[in-house]
């Protein structure tokens, strides 16, 4: 079992920024993949970006140039840098780690941007 803790959320103005930290409760070095999904009330769970274990990035089109995923083995941490937030940001952020023997998901952090 994996537990993952995220923090960093809160409200914002737009144009705003924040940091998530997501912390698993063991090692991430063979992790696949972790990565970053939000869920807006009304709307499914959407992916917003994925770090693999090799490194590798990829991002949703609509945080492209604004969102950055890294990671910190040594901390058994992933992070998301949140820059240039807009309104259409606000959601629920979840973290979630791909290992060989399961997938495992934090249990939320509200993002809320507004003026």
């Amino acid at each position: 079992q994996v537990q993952l803790v995220e923090s960093g959320g809160g409200l914002v103005q737009p144009g705003g920024s924040l940091r998530l930290s997501c912390a698993a409760s063991r090692s991430i070095f063979r992790a696949n993949s972790m990565g970053w999904y939000r869920q807006a009330p009304g709307n499914q769970r959407e992916l917003v970006a994925v770090i693999t274990g090799v490194g590798s990035t990829n991002y949703a089109d609509s945080v492209k140039g604004r969102f950055t995923i890294s990671r910190d083995s040594a901390k058994n941490t992933v992070y998301l840098q949140m820059d240039s937030l807009r309104p259409d940001d606000t959601a629920v952020y979840y973290c979630s780690v791909r290992f060989n023997f399961g997938t495992y998901w934090g249990q939320g952090t509200q993002v809320t941007v507004s003026s």
